[in-house]
């Protein structure tokens, strides 16, 4: 039997179907676009055949939505899933080191447990978001960046302290006669020097060091990385698909002996959700529920027991 590993984050939605063995038989990669729902169907049409599921899990921000959605039959942030699908691959790396397209995090590995992790806060100097919009200005593509930078003999110094100072100076820098090569190089190293200063601040980075996330693939950034730690940086082909195949892994493990087949079929099938605030106390909490064909299936976001979604149903809006 298979098991299905979904991993939504806020710019790119992956997801991969793993046989008993633990291979990856079936897998996508795809742009979330706002719309975690949406996406998610869209996922499920292009693995193609999941009669054979018996298990999912959910991991990345929508997590619980998609969990809800899918009847998971486990629900793991994302610190949990990296750290797992990592080790079933690398069982001895101490470091990973990820960067998606609006957040970043470090994961510390000693002995094949987690013992510290750290994600971004505010600024976004760090992130794949911050090179795409970096590479419009510039003229050039995401793909074509890594190779761009690869070709610059004197990377430029571009302040790394936050996106709105790293724009400005690049622009500065643009028009005092500054290549594009250099520009793009220097990018690189201030996305980097961005996530070693704010994200990883304080942590002793070992290897082996594994770099996951969509900015993985970003040659440039691996070639800083490499620079700036005086380490080497591994990155996996498949460390997009990280997260979903640590939660894959979960599932698996959890769902171990039962035999429950899964059904995704979404015709006529009407799935939203609602928000609203708890008025029960002073934590005003901002309540998610989620149904299914207007049915109830799920809430969260309670700081306390005040709410309970099984005695105070949220109103259909």
């Amino acid at each position: 039997m298979n098991t299905l590993g979904v991993d939504i984050g806020s710019i790119s939605t992956k997801g991969v179907v793993l046989d008993e063995s633990g291979r990856i038989v079936a897998s996508d990669y795809l742009w979330t676009e706002g719309n975690p729902i949406s996406a998610v169907q869209e996922l499920l049409n292009s693995l193609g055949n999941l009669d054979r599921v018996t298990a999912v899990g959910t991991t990345g921000s929508a997590r619980k939505l998609i969990g809800a959605m899918l009847n998971a039959t486990i629900v793991k942030n994302e610190i949990t899933a990296h750290a797992v699908g990592t080790l079933a691959k690398f069982p001895n790396a101490q470091t990973i080191l990820e960067i998606g397209g609006q957040d970043s995090k470090i994961i510390l590995l000693r002995g094949g447990i987690v013992c510290d992790y750290a994600m971004n806060t505010l600024c976004a100097a760090g992130t794949g978001a911050f090179l795409v919009a970096q590479c419009k200005r510039l003229g050039i593509t995401m793909e074509d960046m890594g190779g761009i930078a690869l070709s610059s003999k004197n990377p430029t110094k571009i302040a790394a302290r936050c996106a709105v100072f790293a724009e400005s100076d690049m622009i500065h820098k643009a028009q005092t006669g500054h290549t594009k090569q250099d520009l793009v190089a220097g990018l690189c190293h201030a996305v980097v020097a961005n996530y070693l200063s704010n994200v990883a601040q304080g942590k002793e980075i070992l290897g082996p060091i594994i770099f996951q996330g969509g900015v993985s693939k970003n040659a440039g950034v691996v070639a800083a990385f490499r620079q700036q730690l005086g380490l080497d940086v591994y990155v996996d082909e498949e460390s997009h698909l990280t997260g979903a195949v640590g939660v894959a892994i979960l599932a698996q493990k959890k769902a171990a002996g039962q035999n429950t087949r899964r059904h995704f079929s979404f015709e006529n099938i009407n799935f939203r959700t609602h928000a609203h605030e708890c008025a029960k106390c002073p934590n005003n909490c901002e309540i998610i529920a989620a149904y299914h064909n207007e049915t109830l299936v799920d809430s969260w976001g309670s700081r306390c027991d005040n709410y309970s979604a099984t005695t105070t149903p949220p109103l259909l809006a």
